[in-house]
């Protein structure tokens, strides 16, 4: 067990580190496999060269500065307003479902809704615009990115305010909001002022995964964000899905490229929350009191049902067209519904299915095993994952997809490693690591250690009491960090696509293949799969606890 810490920390950086490698020297003009055997800077001119750069770099950086930005900024405001309240209560409840949808589902659904033949310009034509046909509006796909930026904001809400909530008992804010509301604040400005400048250092690194992400996503970029160019992320995995083999170094370059945008953007970043910070301290201590409360508690509240509505109303409309036989425009509900396309293309879904569900399921067994490991070796060494070594935990969360895969399947290939679910998922297990981790470290830290020293006077070795004790009572954590990771891994796109080198298909690669094609009941079909095997792994981390302690009231409550 004392070997689970190196042997994570493994997992965590070893591909990280070896897929940066693997992209310096093709992006340097050396690829043996090729017959590239000169060093220079042939492939950075190659990409300078190619006349969507400009605009790739610009769209990749907006997006994703733009979409942290807003759903950083939602996620305050809701917590500002909500957070401790009665009502707050229901937002924590619609956390779980609003995270189980993967990004490609969330993205589809989206899509549906705002395309100019979407059930929103649908709900409406009859009463308000009279459209007989789809208006010719450019809303999918825009230039600006403007969709794949709600799209991110969509999605990443919920999981701000998941690392929020998980950070905010450290900051006492109940008692925090009281001291400042008997000064004269309100609720809004006394949190800001009394709670936001010490949660926000306890959430800063799952801001920079979030700003990371948005930059460089692939698959919400492919169905939301515009193509001609596309985002530089979505470019190097065109570069890298071409049969001419010289266009491998262009796409090392890029991802280099990308490597320097993340960074660059997340100095910006830091410089931004330094400037923010000294304005901050002179607003705090100002002693200003606001009279916006309402509204802005109004607002945060309409923020909050957009964001979840975007994303039900989403998988609602998901549902209808794969059960739609005939659906014209502008009606607001199909004409017909009909189960054809189920009975026609679930027997080829199943096979995907099964291989998501495989993948997925080992990663997050893989993941679950090294994170309990890890943690039992904290608590018999009395020790707590900060600092540096939290940034390790987060560095395949901060450093871009784009950026080191593409290196790793090189060396891989070089290797003549096996591109088959073994590497893929051995990859998955990388992104899974820190969501299991991050979700299952404080249920165990937080085990009254009391129950350990009951058990130690009555004679049970240390490891009696990590099997029958501690592991009995944290069943529901653990498994809600397994149907975390087991989510996490099964909305995996480009680790899928690049490592299985198309030979290995999962129902998210299946799905964002499909964008292509365009028929709304096929990818309602995948799409609602892919969303249906996340949700099914929530459930059965709720149901188990209650099933397996049903005989013991304070367990069952505590699942």
């Amino acid at each position: 067990m004392r070997l689970a810490p190196l042997l994570t920390l493994l997992f965590l950086a070893g591909p990280v580190l070896a897929g940066l490698a693997g992209v310096v020297a093709p992006a340097l003009g050396y690829f043996p496999a090729i017959g590239a055997n000169d060093w220079g800077l042939g492939a950075f001119r190659a990409l300078f060269d190619w006349p969507g750069i400009s605009t790739a770099i610009r769209l990749s950086v907006t997006t994703g500065l733009a979409a942290t930005a807003i759903a950083l900024a939602v996620t305050v405001l809701i917590l500002a307003a909500w957070s401790g309240t009665r009502t707050f209560r229901w937002i924590e409840r619609a956390l779980s479902p609003l995270l189980s949808v993967p990004h490609a589902a969330a993205a589809f659904g989206i899509a549906f809704l705002i395309a100019p033949s979407g059930w929103i310009v649908r709900a409406i034509s009859p009463w308000l615009t009279g459209w007989t046909r789809p208006p010719d509006l450019l809303i999918l796909q825009d230039p600006l990115g403007i969709a794949m930026v709600l799209g991110l904001v969509a999605k990443e809400v919920p999981f701000l305010l998941l690392m929020a909530l998980a950070a905010l008992p450290q900051c006492q804010p109940s008692r925090s909001l009281t001291v400042a509301q008997s000064m004269g604040y309100g609720r809004v400005t006394g949190w800001l002022k009394a709670v936001l400048p010490r949660l926000y250092p306890l959430i800063r690194l799952p801001v920079y995964a979030v700003l990371a992400y948005s930059m460089s996503v692939v698959d919400v970029a492919i169905i939301l964000g515009p193509n001609t160019p596309p985002p530089l992320s979505v470019q190097v995995v065109r570069w890298m899905s071409q049969p001419d083999l010289t266009l491998r170094l262009t796409a090392a370059a890029g991802a280099l490229l990308q490597t320097g945008l993340v960074v660059g953007a997340l100095i910006t970043w830091r410089l931004a929350e330094m400037a923010l910070a000294r304005a901050g301290r002179r607003w705090a201590t100002g002693g200003a009191r606001s009279n916006g409360d309402p509204a802005l508690r109004v607002l945060a509240m309409a923020l909050a049902a957009l964001s979840a509505a975007a994303i039900f109303a989403g998988l609602a409309g998901l549902g209808l067209w794969s059960i739609t036989s005939v659906w014209r425009f502008p009606q607001a509900l199909p004409d017909a519904l009909t189960l054809s396309h189920w009975a026609r293309h679930g027997p080829m879904v199943l096979p995907t299915l099964a291989d998501t569900v495989l993948i997925a399921a080992s990663a997050t067994l893989a993941a679950l095993v090294l994170v309990i490991a890890c943690l039992e070796t904290e608590i018999r060494l009395r020790l707590r994952l900060e600092g540096r070594a939290l940034w390790l935990l987060y560095l395949p969360l901060i450093i871009p997809q784009i950026a080191f895969l593409p290196g790793l399947q090189t060396l891989a290939l070089n290797w003549g490693a096996d591109m088959g679910r073994v590497a893929v998922t051995l990859v998955h297990l990388v992104f899974v690591l820190p969501y299991v981790m991050l979700s299952l470290a404080d249920p165990y830290h937080g085990w009254d250690a009391r129950q350990a020293t009951v058990a130690a006077a009555l004679g049970a070795s240390p490891r009696r009491i990590f099997w029958r004790l501690r592991l009995s009572m944290l069943l529901a954590p653990a498994l809600t960090a397994a149907a975390v990771g087991f989510a996490v891994s099964v909305g995996q796109y480009l680790p899928t696509l690049l490592i299985g080198g198309g030979r290995v298909q999962t129902l998210t690669t299946e799905a964002v293949a499909l964008a292509a094609g365009g028929d709304r009941r096929v990818i309602g079909i995948y799409a609602l799969a892919q969303t249906g095997v996340v949700v099914l792994g929530f459930a059965a981390a709720i149901g188990l606890p209650r099933l397996v302690w049903a005989n013991r009231r304070g367990l069952r409550g505590a699942a």
